[in-house]
């Protein structure tokens, strides 16, 4: 499938474009991620088969360069969600209730994608600003167009907000759980070894002082992991949040919201969407009738 029969991903522009490239989306990521494998097909899938625990770093940038080719990739989109189904072909197994799963079974593939819409509505209060009821109409709509990129179809996926959130509530009282994953993504002293990306001189600082940073990086990992997911999928999992645990939240993304925008376009967005804005910048710009 080429041209014009490929997927087309969210439009330049949009509030997903705004949100998936900005820094503030790498503290979103992990309450998504989370919420993912509370689903006990994709947490056993996960613990199975998944290399999160012996290569944490390269299986999060892995992750992290897919999500932004969905949303900044182009062309180069939709030949990524064919990589990702070709990847999970194989991983099939037996979840923590006895059933037999499948990666690519529609329903489980479907709320891989389902879950990164309400993290955004959720995190976007705290990190950016609420959004508008448009702005959560025109999210939900460029979310919808990343699940095609997935090759999700669209009777697998509801299709207006009106139909998701009776799916979402349904899905947190009838399958998410406390999944061995799930745990280990929010333990505040979960192992984690040391960065193996980036020039030599910060690789061997980092690992000399890890024993030092790991325990408070761990907790700020739990703190923003359990904090930005929505509260009715804590709940729904189990994890436990205090009010003084929200009003630190609140100081934070207070902070956050302040300081990110005043901050360079190369220190705001990651590397592929600072590319990709730059370059829809520069076609907005062309004189009338140049290709």
């Amino acid at each position: 499938m080429t041209g014009a029969a490929e997927p087309a991903p969210p439009p330049p522009g949009g509030v997903l474009w705004s949100l998936a490239g900005d820094v503030r989306g790498l503290l979103m990521l992990p309450a998504a991620l989370t919420l993912q494998v509370a689903h006990p097909a994709v947490g056993a899938g996960v613990d199975d088969h998944s290399v999160f625990r012996t290569d944490p770093w390269g299986r999060g940038e892995r992750s992290l360069r897919s999500l932004q080719l969905w949303v900044y990739g182009g062309e180069a989109a939709a030949e990524e969600g064919r990589r990702l189904r070709r990847l999970h072909r194989t991983i099939q197994g037996t979840d923590t209730r006895g059933r037999r799963y499948h990666a690519l079974t529609p329903a489980n593939y479907a709320w891989v994608h389902a879950t990164g819409f309400p993290v955004y509505q959720h995190a976007a209060r705290y990190l950016v600003r609420p959004l508008t009821g448009a702005q959560e109409r025109a999210l939900y709509g460029e979310w919808l167009q990343v699940g095609r990129i997935l090759g999700i179809h669209d009777r697998d996926m509801p299709q207006t907000i009106e139909e998701f959130w009776p799916y979402y509530r349904k899905m947190l009282a009838e399958e998410v759980e406390a999944t061995v994953v799930v745990r280990e993504l929010v333990a505040a002293d979960a192992p984690v070894p040391p960065p193996d990306r980036g020039p030599l001189w910060l690789r061997l600082c980092l690992k000399a002082l890890w024993p030092a940073l790991l325990p408070p990086l761990a907790r700020f990992r739990s703190f923003i992991t359990v904090g930005l997911m929505p509260p009715d999928a804590r709940q729904a999992i189990g994890l436990d949040w205090t009010p003084r645990q929200e009003r630190r939240l609140r100081r934070f993304g207070a902070v956050v919201r302040r300081i990110v925008p005043l901050l360079p376009e190369r220190l705001r967005y990651l590397p592929l969407a600072r590319s990709a804005r730059a370059e829809w910048r520069a076609g907005l710009r062309r004189p009338a009738g140049v290709g």
